[in-house]
């Protein structure tokens, strides 16, 4: 079985990027410029948007972009290069963000943002521009370094796909994000991008009310068939 934590390092990938859990984006059944299209115009709908358009559903868009910790003292001092000629250090800090960051809009720059968990030894810093319909409306630099990635449905649809099986997350939410009759506990499955040729895999979660350095946290549960029963009423009992 599998566990993971949304936020953490994985494997190397073939170009040098780490992605969770050490699988490749596009790997696994149905791989190929079609699959990594698909995942790509994923990630681009998460974390870097298109502006012109969602605001009939979104009151506020963010875009995220990715700062190395090494470059923070650099790009300061560009941002203040241009407020000493006039202009206003907001569109400063949106200009130099944007021109010098790595935006998340493909595999690559997302398994690099998947890498951070908020914790100092991140390479990046995960920079938040949010927009309304009429313009920029914050950013938040992030300048303590604690802000966590998050992208738990990409990861999983990517090991359902590697593993060619079925994944579903067993959701629970309460003080201390056990499952009980008081808390909300639902299932959320996720298919892989082909054919599945293995029974499922069955990770726990553990929602609101707990927290690991800004992540959220999996955790694998054994799953065995319920004997003498027939195929049309199976079941699975955790």
């Amino acid at each position: 079985m599998v566990g993971a934590k949304v936020g953490g390092r994985g494997a190397a990938a073939e170009d040098g990027a780490e992605v969770p859990g050490g699988l490749l984006l596009g790997r696994g059944a149905g791989a190929g410029r079609g699959a990594e299209g698909i995942v790509d115009a994923a990630i681009r709908h998460l974390y870097s948007p298109d502006l012109k358009a969602g605001w009939g559903i979104h009151v506020v868009q963010e875009v995220k972009l990715l700062a190395r910790k090494e470059d923070r003292e650099g790009l300061d001092a560009a941002i203040q290069e241009l407020v000493d000629v006039g202009v206003l250090r907001e569109t400063a800090m949106e200009s130099i963000y944007k021109e010098r960051c790595i935006a998340v809009n493909d595999g690559p720059s997302w398994a690099k943002y998947m890498s951070t968990s908020g914790s100092p030894e991140d390479e990046y810093d995960i920079i938040t521009l949010q927009y309304t319909e009429e313009g920029l409306l914050s950013i938040d630099e992030n300048r303590d370094g604690h802000a966590a990635a998050f992208g738990d449905d990409i990861a999983i649809e990517c090991l359902a796909t590697e593993f060619k099986r079925e994944v579903y997350v067993v959701q629970a939410h309460g003080s201390d994000a056990m499952v009980d009759e008081d808390n909300c506990v639902f299932f959320l499955p996720h298919r892989p991008r082909g054919q599945i040729c293995e029974t499922p895999i069955f990770l726990f979660m553990k929602g609101t009310g707990w927290c690991g350095a800004g992540a959220d946290h999996y955790e694998p549960l054994i799953a065995n068939p319920i004997p003498l029963i027939s195929p049309e009423r199976a079941a699975v009992v955790l």
